[in-house]
């Protein structure tokens, strides 16, 4: 798309509804591609029922290999996705689909929001993924990121007409200080169009069960939640700190999706723990089904970190596990992709470390560092699993 901006340049830019972009290796932007096959993929099965409880495996498609390179649809479609089945999972979360152009940003970084990432293959091999999960009784979420949007301008948003304005608040409401990323102006009526046409894209389109809404805290507040303690006082919840337009668009996004798929699952990361944030909307509620107990697995590290085993208190785990706003379900986790990816360590390296590369074998017995980490392991999952909320989500790391 070639823009002619007010001083009179001309920009260069990729459609913001562009379904599918590409990179040539000796290129840094990427080029929208028309995708229209002679036959598009059919989706022979149905969406599964509704799960009264949920056990997600959370996954991201290009790490789903042991080979040292970007892993595809495909193999996710024909070798993990049956894995996920035998282990006693309902429910697959994929992160990393909507299209970014830094790959180290495991999908947090949006360019191209319409477009499923060509890395792994094309908009085809996706659909082909999700129906064959379909086939398995597997309910499928996006991570999808209407929080923030990458700084690109030659193949993101950013800059979209030339002004600072386009999809985002124009100065410093309009940049995420510790994210580097552009904040979308949610009180404009094309945003709303633009974010709500795109969720119903993915539900339509590519038959999405719901979706797991990423940076709520980010959106819900205007100081993004940046060096803010939430101690459960309501007056850190209601006041002027409050992005009134940004909780109203998640309203009006769960309001559409319930009105026009009932089916389809939404949760929110949010770490703040905002009232009401997954009561229905006619209830003045925010409208999610779930959010994500973010406090157990801070609390599991805390515990690794600073005491000894004998020194474990259960009084306190549980209370951690069971303190949750009542009526409003909630997804435990022992750790996400937060913990295991990103600038941080898996659970069974913090318990086991360097001994991971040279005692885990079942040709020699277990030495006690890891027969203990093995254990404790066992034994976090087990009471957060059974303790922690309504439904339970895994890493696939």
């Amino acid at each position: 798309v070639v823009i002619r901006a007010q001083n009179g340049a001309l920009l260069y830019r990729i459609s913001p509804w562009a379904r599918y972009v590409v990179r040539d290796e000796d290129k840094v932007n990427y080029d929208w591609v028309h995708w229209n096959p002679p036959q598009s993929y059919i989706h022979k099965n149905p969406s599964p029922k509704r799960l009264k409880s949920l056990r997600i495996y959370e996954s991201h498609v290009g790490i789903a290999s042991p080979e040292g390179k970007v892993a595809s649809y495909k193999n996710f479609t024909y070798n993990v996705l049956p894995r996920i089945k035998d282990l006693g999972y309902n429910c697959v979360q994929l992160m990393a689909i909507m299209e970014h152009a830094y790959y180290a940003s495991f999908g947090y970084q949006i360019t191209s929001f319409f477009a499923a990432s060509s890395r792994y293959g094309t908009p085809d091999d996706l659909k082909e993924m999700i129906d064959v999960a379909h086939s398995m009784g597997i309910t499928v979420l996006l991570d999808v990121v209407h929080s923030h949007a990458s700084k690109n301008s030659e193949d993101g948003l950013n800059q979209f007409d030339g002004t600072d304005s386009c999809f985002f608040h124009s100065g410093y409401r309009g940049n995420h200080q510790l994210w580097d990323s552009r904040l979308f102006d949610y009180a404009n009526w094309e945003v709303l169009r633009f974010l709500l046409s795109n969720l119903r894209m993915w539900i339509e389109d590519y038959r999405f069960d719901g979706f797991r809404f990423d940076g709520v805290t980010s959106m819900l507040y205007h100081h993004h939640g940046i060096g803010t303690g939430f101690s459960g006082d309501y007056n850190e919840y209601f006041g002027l700190h409050v992005d009134e337009d940004a909780l109203c668009y998640l309203m009006l996004a769960n309001h559409m999706i319930n009105t026009l798929h009932p089916e389809c699952i939404t949760i929110a990361e949010d770490v703040s723990g905002m009232p009401a944030l997954c009561r229905p909307v006619a209830e003045g509620g925010g409208g999610f089904d779930y959010r994500l107990a973010m406090a157990i697995p801070d609390k599991w590290i805390q515990i690794i970190k600073e005491l000894k085993d004998e020194d474990w208190n259960m009084g306190n785990i549980v209370h951690t596990l069971t303190n949750r706003r009542h009526e409003e379900k909630y997804i435990a986790y022992a750790e996400s992709h937060d913990q295991a990816l990103v600038g941080d360590k898996t659970l069974a390296f913090r318990l086991m470390d360097a001994e991971m590369y040279t005692n885990m074998s079942v040709l020699m017995p277990l030495t006690p560092v890891i027969d203990r980490g093995i254990q404790l392991h066992k034994m976090i999952r087990l009471i957060t699993h059974a303790l922690g909320g309504e439904s339970y989500l895994n890493f696939m790391g």
